[in-house]
């Protein structure tokens, strides 16, 4: 005869155990032959898992869409408004330089202050800082200032003020949101990022229009709010205590350290690298539009959405990533997908077929930075989250303008067609040269992370 076992299961109805626990007896047959699980329903959209099962996620991403659209409408009028004051389009390209330089010089050490006081108060902080210089911007359209020095030193400091925002914000997601749910929930970031980039400028276009830099500059403050609420309804969230239970003031180089000894880690940088900066058209669009399209700016100006547009696509039909467990070779296929994607739109001549390629990179994109954000959350641990963040904001922010001046000295030196097709095979080749060099990336496993 069996032996009955007495264990105890999670109850959701009230019950005298203290612990909110019932009790029943079952045998050890019971324990050998537990009940399947339902196989997963298969999905093809979004998986919305976190906005549901997280209500902290849900505000913080909510009010992260809201405000990443008025960001991007300032970023439009800030450019609009320089090249209002100087007609110069320099002037309007130190815009970017303004924006850049902090993000780069700032976004490490903001990764290291997020590893060493409370994420939420660092991150409410400097979300609060990016509201009053919304409101410094719409403060000095009323008045009518017309320096365009004063538009160079708000757009810097709020580039600072996203340089120590974003590794607080990104490292607090795994506190957010169960591991398992974390490359859904990196999927709908993407999401959130392209929005802002395809809807933001748009609107900011038409606000400018119809009430001048002053609407546009109020309406950025005005969405930001959302962000704010999400950020201060989060609950305190100190990093973990290192090894050794002390906590100590983190350190850059420390990180950097950590770094060079993580294998997988690195290769979701030098993956990103070759995509961004061997592969990046970008810069040549305005050339090949009437070169090999004879097109105009309305031409260039499809060219630059159309990937946005695909990673758009991609963030909304990601609800297959959350089953994928082998995030390295997703990243190698998808960076991989990328520069063929590029090759082949440096092939075409119908215009149509061009932009499909070139929605076709993006999408992989957002699968490519769907696993990279995931692995960077799962494999490194909690006091180190923010310092390796930072490096992520480095490596996006930076790679792409790199890839801009390698795209356009080639296509100067060379041929816009050469230069194009030539950088999305060399991307293709080089991903898979460094797999050869660190094959352990592909066979990385999301039930075992390791760095």
């Amino acid at each position: 005869m069996e032996r009955p076992e007495t264990v105890r299961i999670p109850s959701r109805v009230p019950s005298a155990d203290p612990a909110g626990e019932q009790t029943r007896t079952r045998t050890a047959s019971d324990v050998a032959s537990p009940t399947p699980e339902p196989a997963p329903r298969r999905r093809l959209l979004a998986d919305l898992t976190p906005l549901r099962v997280s209500p902290d996620f849900r505000r913080l991403w909510t009010g992260t869409t809201i405000s990443w659209t008025g960001q991007s409408m300032t970023a439009l009028a800030a450019s609009l408004q320089v090249y209002d004051l100087t007609r110069s389009s320099f002037a309007v390209g130190l815009v970017g330089l303004f924006s850049l330089v902090p993000l780069v010089v700032c976004g490490l050490y903001g990764g290291a202050v997020a590893d060493t006081m409370d994420r939420r108060k660092l991150g409410l902080w400097s979300a609060f800082g990016t509201w009053a210089l919304a409101m410094v911007l719409a403060g000095a359209a009323f008045a009518g200032l017309r320096h365009v020095w004063v538009l160079y030193v708000v757009v810097a400091l709020q580039a600072m003020c996203s340089a120590l925002n974003l590794p607080a914000r990104q490292a607090m997601i795994p506190r957010l949101v169960p591991a398992e749910h974390l490359p859904a929930a990196n999927a709908l970031g993407s999401l959130t990022l392209t929005f802002g980039f395809l809807v933001g400028p748009p609107l900011g276009g038409l606000v400018v229009g119809y009430g001048g830099y002053q609407a546009a500059y109020t309406v950025d403050a005005v969405l930001f709010t959302a962000f704010l609420h999400g950020m201060w309804r989060l609950p305190p969230m100190l990093p973990d205590l290192p090894a050794g239970g002390r906590r100590k003031r983190a350190s850059v180089v420390d990180g950097l350290r950590f770094l060079a000894g993580r294998p997988n880690l690195r290769m979701t940088f030098f993956t990103d690298f070759c995509a961004m900066v061997l592969a990046q058209p970008k810069a040549l669009f305005p050339a090949v539009a009437g070169a090999w399209y004879g097109g105009d700016a309305r031409t260039t100006g499809l060219l630059v959405a159309a990937p946005a547009v695909g990673a758009l696509c991609g963030g909304v039909f990601s609800g297959r990533l959350p089953r994928v467990r082998r995030h390295g070779l997703g990243i190698v296929l998808a960076v991989t997908g990328w520069g063929l994607a590029v090759a082949v739109f440096g092939l075409t001549r119908d215009l149509w077929l061009g932009l499909l390629f070139l929605a076709l990179a993006g999408w992989t994109d957002t699968v490519s930075m769907a696993f990279r954000s995931t692995m960077l959350q799962a494999a490194v641990p909690d006091e180190m989250r923010g310092r390796l963040q930072g490096v992520f904001i480095v490596v996006v922010a930076g790679g792409p303008r790199l890839g801009d001046f390698v795209a356009g000295t080639a296509g100067d030196l060379l041929s816009p067609r050469v230069a194009v097709v030539g950088g999305g095979v060399a991307c293709a080749v080089a991903v898979w040269a460094l797999v050869a060099r660190w094959r352990g990336f592909v066979r990385y496993d999301a039930r075992r992370p390791s760095a």
